[in-house]
């Protein structure tokens, strides 16, 4: 398959259903979402086309506070570096293998920065004393 450029929200929609797809068969982090979180791919999918379509093509879609469910979530089990190294491991392999340009760059960049705030909101709350 030939790489393109991100440019409307079709190109979210794949990037979010290919990169899901491999967080449901993954080992390290496919069973906080199946089987502990137990996510409703039909409600869920829609929510995160509309949080990366704003992130990457300015839209005014997502109206949510990204980190109130990981909070939760994080009450049930902890979540670690190694669950946010895998999320982005697993998200920079699909944004590389589908697409290319400044988009792609931006959405490999953006993830970085969600993953190094969620990690270290978690471990502030996982481990207050480090």
């Amino acid at each position: 398959m030939e790489k393109k450029q991100i440019t409307h929200r079709d190109d979210i929609m794949l990037l979010i259903n290919s990169f899901y797809d491999k967080v449901k068969e993954d080992d390290v982090i496919g069973h906080i979402f199946n089987e502990i979180a137990r996510v409703n791919w039909d409600t869920h999918l829609p929510v995160m086309y509309d949080f990366w379509e704003q992130l990457l093509l300015n839209s005014t879609n997502y109206g949510r506070n990204a980190m109130a469910p990981h909070f939760a979530l994080n009450q049930r089990v902890p979540l670690e570096s190694l669950h946010f190294d895998r999320w982005l491991l697993l998200f920079e392999g699909t944004v590389t293998e589908l697409f290319t340009g400044e988009k792609a760059d931006l959405a490999i960049s953006r993830a970085r920065s969600i993953r190094d705030i969620m990690q270290f909101k978690m471990q502030q709350i996982n481990h207050p004393k480090l």
